[in-house]
């Protein structure tokens, strides 16, 4: 099999695993070219030999950003990873070479104080939109925040959450994570009570805008927007920005901010690492693991607490 022809059929697993057209883009974008220049090479793209490897690194890194070569590199393995996987390839041949590594960002997290200035800027209403409408608006981003913090959701599980995947009885919410993989998240008192509200008082509201509406033809989002339809990512996040801004918080605060506080400000309560897991959504618990350096004091307080010579004073000379 030529390697284009095993990029189409690696392509359309990924899109098979619900992966976004972006991500296909990009994988397309960095294992293209790779074939290419192995194939005007004379190499063979199942085994290609440590010096083509190397070369076609010095070439690929010229010019480019390190983080550029890094994200590249890493989809290339991905696919000759798969390969083997399929009986196409003996294996990655990249494992034996060295390859350029980038020091893991820790995720920005906002302390419990910023969390309560956000919660409050988004649920005071807005002069702009009228008494009525600011009303039904501040409600829902309240429960919007609210939501988003109490259950670590990604801005696109916020997006896709329907009304039915919300049981305020029982303090749960059913979420479509990546991969279209079902999980129930939990929810505290506070984003009950935000919810209730919103669907008791606010959404009404913003569903009676809706252009032809009628009792009888529901919109199934649980967040609209001030039209009356499904509120999307690209609504959320400027929702979110401007409430950001109203409570004084860092530049680089972003919906998935709260998602990083959600995981540090659990794991500092005490929460089990494989809790978190389960509640994020996360398939590898390595995933989860980033949050343990977020937190330098969790750690020393769990040393101190489970180490028999920890806090133990010295004795003799």
């Amino acid at each position: 099999m030529t390697g284009e022809a095993a990029l189409s059929r690696f392509l359309r697993s990924l899109a098979a695993r619900d992966a976004s057209p972006h991500t296909l883009r990009s994988y397309r974008g960095a294992v293209g070219p790779y074939l290419r220049w192995l194939d005007a090479a004379g190499a063979d793209w199942r085994r290609p030999s440590r010096r083509e490897l190397r070369a076609y690194l010095a070439d690929l890194s010229t010019g480019r950003a390190r983080r550029t070569v890094a994200q590249r590199l890493a989809a290339i393995r991905s696919f000759h990873r798969w390969a083997a996987r399929e009986g196409l390839a003996p294996g990655d041949p990249w494992a034996a070479i060295a390859t350029p590594r980038l020091p893991r960002r820790l995720p920005a997290v906002v302390d419990t104080a910023g969390i309560e200035r956000l919660i409050d800027a988004a649920g005071t209403p807005g002069g702009h939109a009228g008494p009525v409408i600011g009303e039904a608006l501040a409600l829902r981003d309240r429960a919007l925040v609210e939501t988003a913090y109490a259950a670590g959701l990604r801005i696109s599980e916020l997006a896709a959450a329907t009304v039915a995947s919300a049981d305020l009885r029982h303090g749960e919410m059913r979420v479509v994570g990546k991969g279209r993989k079902e999980r129930v998240t939990l929810l505290g008192r506070p984003a009950r009570d935000a919810l209730a509200a919103y669907l008791e008082r606010g959404r009404p509201t913003l569903l009676a805008r809706r252009p032809g509406a009628t009792a009888g033809d529901p919109v199934p989002a649980l967040f609209l927007n001030h039209r009356g339809g499904p509120l999307g990512a690209r609504g959320i996040r400027f929702r979110l920005d401007l409430h950001r801004r109203q409570a004084g918080l860092p530049d680089d605060v972003t919906p998935h901010t709260l998602r990083h506080s959600f995981a540090t400000h659990m794991l500092d309560g005490g929460a089990d690492l494989r809790v978190v897991q389960e509640l994020l959504g996360h398939e590898s618990l390595a995933t989860t693991q980033v949050y343990t350096h977020v937190s330098p004091a969790r750690l020393r307080a769990s040393y101190r607490a489970a180490h028999p010579r920890a806090t133990k004073t010295g004795q003799g000379t």
